[in-house]
C-alpha cells in the first residue's frame, strides 16, 4: 500500500524541529513550525492557529501535494491523508516543483454556507475561488465575470462566493489532461469532478470535442489499477506514460458499462468520488431519519450502513479478468477505504 511506504520512511527519519511552507491559494505561503514526525492533522492545527481558522471547521480543509509550473499553471497531485507526514511526503516526492498546499476539501459547493461565520475560512475559499477562475477550472460567463470582477474590486468576499455558486464547475477539482477509452480508445479527456458529477470534455480523433456528464448516483463502483510497466503495451497510455487507470461502472439506458480513464491522478480522482458519495449520504441521512449512517473520524476506514431501497443496486464489485496488478482501491458504496490515498 502507498501508506506502508510512508511508514517505512517514518522510521528512517529523525524527529526534529522543522519549518514547512504551506502554500495558500493566492500564492502566499505560511511558515509552519512543526516536527518532522507531525501528521497532516497536527500540521493543519498549527496552520489554523496561525491564520485564525476556527478549529471546528478544520474538516472542511485538507493538505495537498501540488505541482507548480513556470507558466503559472498548477496540478493537484494528491490529497494527503490525515495520518500522513507532510514533511516526509514532500521530501519523498519525485515530482519537480512540488509544494504542500492548503485547499478546501469538499465536493458539494453549497457547503460554503457552513463556513460563513469564520472570517479566515471565508478568506481561504474566496482566494481559492479567484484562483480557480484564473486557472479556468471554474468557467464564468462574460456577464458573471464582469460582476465577479466588480465584487473583487470591492473585496466583497461573501457576495463574490454567493455569485460563484452559479458559475459552471465552481468548487470542482480539475485533473490534468489524460486519456480515456470512450467513445473509442485513445481519446483525450479533461475531467472536472464535483457537485455529484464527473464532467468530461473529450477530444475525439477528428479533434472535435464532446462534453459528457456522469452523475454519481448512476456510478455503481470503481477501481484503481496499476498497469505496471508499459513497455509491452500499445495505445495512448504508453505514449503518455499514464501507468494508473481508474475504471468505473455506469448505468446508461438501464445497462451497466465500464468507462476507463488513464491518469496519474487516479488516487486523487478516487478520493474525490468517495468524498462526493459520503457528502451525499450525510445529506440524505439528515433529510431521512429512517436512514442509518455511521461516519467515523476522517482518515479511518469508513463503513456506511444504509437502509434504503434505492441504494440496493450498489452491489458487490465484479472482478476484472486481468493479469495486471490491482492497487488496493476497489470501491463500492457498501465499504469505502481511505488508507493510503
Amino acid at each position: 500500500k502507498p501508506g506502508n511506504i510512508q511508514n517505512e520512511d517514518t522510521f528512517s527519519i529523525t524527529t526534529k524541529k522543522a519549518s514547512l511552507d504551506i502554500f495558500l491559494p493566492d500564492g502566499r505561503s505560511i511558515q509552519a513550525e512543526i516536527l518532522t514526525s507531525d501528521t497532516v492533522e497536527r500540521v493543519l492545527e498549527v496552520v489554523s492557529h496561525k491564520i485564525g481558522l476556527c478549529r471546528e471547521l478544520l474538516g472542511y480543509f485538507g493538505l495537498f501535494l501540488i505541482r507548480f509550473y513556470k507558466e503559472g499553471k498548477l496540478s493537484v497531485m494528491k490529497k494527503l491523508a490525515d495520518f500522513e507526514l507532510p514533511y516526509v511526503s514532500l521530501r519523498s516526492s519525485e515530482v519537480e516543483n512540488c509544494k504542500v498546499g492548503l485547499r478546501k476539501w469538499y465536493m458539494d459547493p453549497s457547503l460554503d454556507s457552513m463556513l460563513m461565520d469564520c472570517r479566515a475560512a471565508v478568506k481561504l475559499i474566496y482566494m481559492q475561488a479567484i484562483q480557480d477562475i484564473e486557472k479556468e477550472w471554474a468557467k464564468p460567463t462574460q456577464l458573471q465575470r464582469q460582476k465577479l470582477e466588480a465584487l473583487q474590486k470591492e473585496d466583497n468576499q461573501t457576495k463574490f462566493l454567493e455569485l460563484s455558486q452559479e458559475v459552471q464547475h465552481y468548487g470542482y477539482m480539475q485533473l490534468d489532461p489524460c486519456t480515456c477509452d470512450y467513445p473509442e480508445p485513445g481519446c483525450g479527456a479533461v475531467l472536472s469532478v464535483g457537485n455529484n458529477e464527473i464532467s468530461c470534455c473529450i477530444t475525439l480523433p477528428n479533434n472535435q470535442t464532446q462534453d459528457i456528464i456522469f452523475q454519481m448516483n448512476r456510478v455503481k463502483c470503481w477501481q484503481v489499477t496499476f498497469l505496471g510497466t508499459l513497455l509491452d503495451m500499445d495505445g495512448p497510455q504508453r505514449t503518455l506514460n499514464q501507468n494508473l487507470e481508474l475504471r468505473f461502472q455506469y448505468s446508461e439506458n438501464s445497462r451497466w458499462q465500464w468507462f476507463v480513464i488513464y491518469t496519474k491522478q487516479a488516487f486523487l480522482l478516487s478520493s474525490c468520488l468517495k468524498k462526493m458519495i459520503s457528502e451525499k449520504m450525510v445529506k440524505q441521512a439528515a433529510e431521512n431519519p429512517e436512514m442509518q449512517i455511521e461516519v467515523p473520524e476522517q482518515g479511518k476506514s469508513k463503513k456506511y450502513h444504509i437502509q434504503q431501497s434505492q441504494q440496493k443496486n450498489y452491489s458487490s464489485f465484479r472482478p476484472r479478468k486481468s493479469k495486471i496488478k490491482i492497487a488496493e482501491v476497489d470501491c463500492v458504496l457498501g465499504t469505502i477505504k481511505e488508507e493510503g490515498l
